[in-house]
């Protein structure tokens, strides 16, 4: 970080600009603090602070003179109240991109009277609910609100919505808040194992089943995957277990129906063997 010293003042740049101003150009200096500005002795119409690092819009001098203040870029989070007080004639002010978030946080450029043109661009504070209506109802003598003509339609809209003083503490409260993109509240983090369990081990009947579209496959990659499956205790995803648990029903149906099979043979076949051996019996009895 840089100081803001009389010497980087001095040795800073300074010229006529666009629009034939005086203007010192201090930009990209990493200045983190606004100090020894007494050093200008007010010879400046526009003052160039922008791609800093300064924190609190402060520390002005007496500056009757200076009516442009750049700062975009920047991380302002604050403004002093009083500022108005020194720069009275300060009619153009650019913010874009710092850190201002609430709409309370701009009450204080209410103390710039002539105050023409702002620019709050890249700041939360422009998603905050009526961000606009609000700096209008604020500051009066805004003629442009982030590069948009404000239009006499939005002042009267403005005043009728905070109309009292409850309405616009009411905004301020809902401003402190209300979330928005890029502000994302802290969440604890979870551990990894919790965050994903593991796969419950399949069932008997989510077994059978898939043994059962294994018998019925028709491809070899078919049954490689239901293979794997078995493998993983993960059932596919297009696996239907209702109509593999009927096939499963069906197939230890007939593996029964087999077996019951098999031994009524078996039984005939022993039931058959006795009988012969009795027929034989009384025909050896009369051949004696």
């Amino acid at each position: 970080m840089v100081r803001l010293t009389a010497d980087l003042i001095w040795n800073s740049p300074h010229f006529f600009n666009a629009i034939r101003e005086r203007e010192l150009d201090l930009r990209g200096n990493k200045i983190s603090v606004i100090e020894n500005l007494g050093a200008t002795e007010d010879q400046f119409d526009t003052i160039d602070l922008s791609d800093n690092e300064i924190v609190k819009l402060e520390n002005f001098p007496y500056l009757s003179r200076l009516g442009t203040l750049l700062l975009n870029n920047n991380r302002i989070t604050r403004i002093n109240p009083n500022v108005g007080e020194f720069l009275p004639k300060l009619h153009s002010l650019v913010l874009t991109n710092n850190r201002l978030t609430n709409l309370v946080e701009i009450d204080p450029l209410a103390s710039l009277p002539n105050l023409q043109f702002l620019s709050l661009l890249d700041n939360n504070i422009t998603k905050k609910p009526n961000y606009r209506l609000y700096v209008i109802h604020k500051l009066k003598s805004l003629h442009v609100l982030d590069f948009k003509k404000v239009k006499q339609k939005e002042r009267l809209e403005a005043n009728g919505l905070f109309a009292s003083q409850e309405a616009e503490e009411e905004a301020k409260k809902v401003s402190a808040k209300t979330f928005v993109i890029g502000e994302v509240p802290s969440i604890p983090e979870v551990p990894k194992e919790e965050q994903a369990p593991k796969p419950a081990a399949p069932t008997p009947e989510q077994i059978l089943a898939i043994k059962a579209a294994i018998v019925n496959s028709q491809t070899l990659e078919e049954v490689a995957r239901l293979e794997q499956a078995l493998k993983t205790g993960q059932l596919p995803a297009d696996l239907k277990i209702g109509d593999n648990d009927a096939a499963a029903r069906s197939e230890n149906t007939r593996e029964d129906k087999m077996v019951t099979d098999g031994e009524d043979e078996a039984n005939n076949g022993l039931g058959n063997a006795e009988s012969e051996q009795k027929n034989e019996g009384p025909e050896e009895m009369e051949q004696e």
